[in-house]
């Protein structure tokens, strides 16, 4: 069983006083320091299966008992919720997202939280975060997280930036083969009793050039699924990236926009792509050229999309994605009150507007519950940050039963010189198996593995190290 303690530090390089000492157990589980799903069980009757002659990991008597507490926010996967509690956490499981108030009234009694992509943790709710270990972004994107306030707490961010890649680039190409038939007002005129059976401007997907802004993950799945459909391919990245299919590259953004029949952008939300799409680039494109938005909300100057629509510039076009969006599901939420020009984009003829669904398959949410819920089993269980957004990336491999009284040390501290040998000083005296160590800008981590220590000496070296200058948050395993 590997058991806990850790103390969190005041954030500052000159900070000496721990917070206070607090253990707690956890079951360890091999597979875990994988990438693969983690075995179920029933609760307190975990089963441990391991590759053909691999040693178990050994399971010991806890310290001071406290149960590992995690909150699960916005309806993350059930496969998630079920994994984490055969792990022996107590969890606590919303649908809704929670605000900052709440948040910061309530998140000092968790050790892990896991969110989607509404609930917003900021410096405010990390500061009012006193056991927090970790997070857990069950979704692409991290943008809803302080990740460097988080960082400088010692808490590690992991998410599941491919998972719903696929469920993405296919309900891409549902809304080019909607957009090209006109489907969305040709069914709201017929659900008000309106027959209006036209082919003017409707048009098929094979010939037509489609457009890919970022060929990651999700632009490259695209690409490989419009080609099948008989489209053409022409993509724009940052990064000369190896093209899939008959798929080229264009040197320019303008180059794409002006020959793309449909436009798709799949970028990240950076302060460089910010409004990277605005009246200038909607004039270059061709007239009677659809545009479709799946990335994020900030990426697009939408007043100047929906002049594009009114003046029939554009043939049409799809939304996924809002600067704003409702903080929960419910009639009349999406309003002007939220974004200014929503009713105007309302109004618009022959477009998708969807909220924010892009990930939103069964498949998508089961893979990212598995991913992410591997990643806060692997860091809750054994320190490995193999994954982490913001975060020194470090691991160790198990501690086996054959290896008796051995313990398992995580520390953050600050990147500072002197820091590694006030931490040799203390664990060098102890027969000291395996150590790895990394650094991410000013924050670092060390794992390191020691054998041989009496409870005294693992009390002793825990008091220690927490009293080190450079400590952001010092935390034992065993």
């Amino acid at each position: 069983m590997t058991n806990q303690s850790f103390t969190r530090i005041a954030h500052s390089p000159n900070s000496r006083q721990a917070d206070g000492v607090s253990f707690s157990t956890l079951s360890a589980m091999q597979q875990a320091l994988s990438h693969e799903p983690l075995a179920t069980s029933p609760p307190n009757q975990r089963r441990l299966s391991f590759p053909g002659g691999m040693q178990h990991p050994r399971l010991l008597q806890p310290f001071d008992r406290e149960e590992i507490r995690i909150l699960l926010l916005e309806n993350v996967s059930q496969g998630a919720v079920e994994m984490l509690r055969e792990q022996g956490y107590e969890i606590d499981f919303h649908t809704n997202a929670w605000s900052e108030d709440e948040l910061v009234a309530k998140i000092s009694e968790y050790h892990a939280i896991g969110i989607r992509s509404k609930t917003q943790l900021t410096r405010r709710v990390f500061e009012a975060a006193e056991k927090l270990l970790v997070v857990g972004c069950f979704c692409i994107g991290t943008n809803q997280v302080d990740l460097q306030t988080a960082a400088h707490h010692g808490i590690p961010v992991f998410n599941s930036p491919f998972a719903n890649s696929r469920s993405v680039a296919e309900l891409v190409i549902g809304e080019m083969v909607a957009l090209s038939r006109q489907f969305v007002d040709r069914t709201l005129e017929l659900k008000s009793g309106t027959w209006n059976k036209v082919s003017k401007g409707c048009f098929e997907l094979r010939g037509k050039l489609l457009g890919i802004v970022g060929y990651g993950h999700i632009g490259s799945q695209l690409s490989v699924l419009a080609e099948s459909m008989g489209m053409r391919v022409i993509y724009y990245d940052v990064m000369p990236l190896m093209p899939l299919g008959s798929a080229r590259q264009a040197d320019t953004l303008d180059e794409l926009l002006s020959e793309a029949d449909f436009i798709s952008l799949h970028v990240p939300g950076l302060p460089e792509t910010r409004g990277m799409i605005g009246s200038r680039e909607f004039a270059m494109m061709k007239p009677g050229a659809y545009f479709l938005n799946n990335s994020r909300g900030t990426v697009v100057d939408i007043p100047a999309f929906i002049d594009a629509l009114e003046s029939k510039h554009l043939a049409g076009g799809a939304v996924d994605v809002f600067p704003r969006e409702p903080a929960k599901n419910g009639a009349k939420t999406f309003n002007d009150e939220l974004n200014e020009w929503t009713s105007a984009l309302q109004r618009q003829s022959n477009v998708i507007l969807t909220p924010h669904i892009g990930g939103s398959t069964e498949e998508a949410q089961s893979m990212i519950g598995i991913e992410v819920g591997n990643a806060l089993c692997r860091y809750l269980n054994f320190g490995g940050s193999i994954g982490a957004v913001n975060f020194p990336e470090v691991n160790l491999r198990h501690i086996t039963e054959q290896e008796v009284r051995s313990i398992r040390i995580c520390y953050v501290h600050h990147n500072q010189p002197g820091a590694l040998l006030a931490v040799n000083e203390i664990i060098g005296e102890h027969n000291v198996d395996k150590q790895s160590t990394d650094s991410m800008k000013d924050i670092a981590y060390l794992l390191a593995d020691i054998s041989l220590v009496s409870d005294a000496e693992i009390r002793d070296i825990y008091t220690r190290l927490s009293k080190t200058r450079a400590c952001i948050l010092t935390r034992l395993l065993s």
